[in-house]
């Protein structure tokens, strides 16, 4: 029988036990327990921010994100189109309207040389989401920002330990989130974590994690918020794994160079970018892209390599062709050529932080053997 390669398998050989263990004696368990601030405030440190607020889960960090800079009714949000549909859910829920910008076919990124031609007297905000392994272009970003007076939601949620000409992921914007699904190089099972400079925003961001309870009369509401608070259990986890993030985004690169080398001059195969002149890939995950050449797309590649025992799991799928948005009347006669093809082409390979080197190569040797 072949052992299976799972796309993703976590490392948690550090503190992790150890700090659970004492949340399991003390009985701290639950959101109010000592290690949620303490994962906060380092987390928000290592990024080079004032405030963190930990949440339930990546796509609730973007929720309240949206919602605690007072996107609503009306208000468009710059997204890329090429993402999770967590970032056009929190608009859509907000009431406002997402309006998508199409990739760039290097980074995968979304291409902000497009995002100006998007703006309309409507236009209130720009959501960047790095995806993968390299960063959106910030700079003409963030200058566009500020020519057009827009807020800035900065989605670094697979960016831990990344840098933008140095400066950390996490650190652009009015507000930061990041995801700890347990895919991501810091996890907590699930979770999340919203960071910012604002205190007043920070301050929203955690009533609004927790139902907009008062302080003076807790069970009176002025404003709904949601259940998006962060266990004592999964701020423990994170921590422990926090103390280990620079020697996991050490080895991410390691991994990504090794599959640079093990798939160079594969016909057909177009690898991820090593490095553009303002990131070096961390290689959250290692996505390829099959050429022209190859007669299949990547639904019928990830079926071969699942028969090899390959783990595998495809590239997002547009927001402007989600069935979902369509219904509602969104994205009517919008064109991204570049996010459709990569979508259609384009999966990952195992990138888990526990993968080995003899299963990286037997995942290579498999992808050479399908598309050969």
């Amino acid at each position: 029988m072949i052992d299976f390669i799972p796309v993703n398998e976590p490392l948690l050989d550090g503190n992790e036990k150890k700090y659970l263990l004492d949340c399991i004696e003390t009985g701290w368990i639950s959101s109010e327990g000592p290690f949620v601030k303490q994962f906060e405030e380092l987390f928000a440190a290592k990024v080079g921010r004032r405030w963190g607020v930990a949440v339930a889960n990546g796509s609730g960090a973007l929720d309240i994100a949206v919602q605690a800079l007072g996107l609503g009714q009306g208000d468009e949000v710059i997204i890329p189109t090429f993402t999770i549909i967590s970032c056009a859910a929190s608009v859509v829920r907000a009431g406002g309207t997402p309006v998508v910008v199409d990739s760039d076919p290097i980074t995968w990124n979304m291409d902000v040389r497009q995002i100006e031609t998007r703006i309309t007297p409507r236009t209130k905000a720009i959501m960047a989401v790095h995806v993968y392994g390299l960063t959106v272009d910030m700079d003409p970003l963030l200058e566009l920002a500020r020519k057009y007076g827009l807020r800035v939601i900065e989605d670094a949620a697979q960016m831990h330990g990344q840098t933008y000409k140095g400066r950390p992921c996490g650190n652009f914007g009015d507000i930061s989130t990041f995801s700890f699904y347990p895919n991501k190089h810091v996890t907590t099972g699930e979770g999340g974590m919203i960071v910012t400079d604002d205190v007043a925003l920070a301050e929203r961001c955690r009533s609004l994690r927790n139902l907009c309870f008062q302080p003076a009369k807790r069970f009176v509401h002025e404003e709904l918020g949601w259940n998006y608070r962060m266990t004592n259990l999964q701020a423990a986890l994170g921590l422990a794994q926090l103390e280990r993030l620079d020697s996991f985004v050490t080895l991410k690169r390691s991994m990504g160079e090794k599959y640079n080398r093990l798939l160079s001059g594969v016909t057909g195969l177009l690898l991820p970018l090593p490095s553009t002149v303002y990131a070096d890939n961390i290689y959250w995950v290692y996505g390829v892209v099959l050429s022209h050449e190859i007669g299949f797309e990547a639904e019928e590649a990830m079926k071969r390599l699942a028969a090899k025992g390959i783990g595998t799991r495809p590239f997002f799928w547009p927001m402007h062709e989600q069935p979902v948005f369509k219904k509602m009347g969104l994205f009517t006669h919008v064109s991204c050529p570049v996010a459709e093809r990569i979508a259609r082409r384009g999966f990952y390979l195992p990138s888990g932080l526990a993968l080995t080197d003899l299963q990286m190569e037997r995942v290579a040797d498999m992808l050479k053997e399908i598309l050969a």
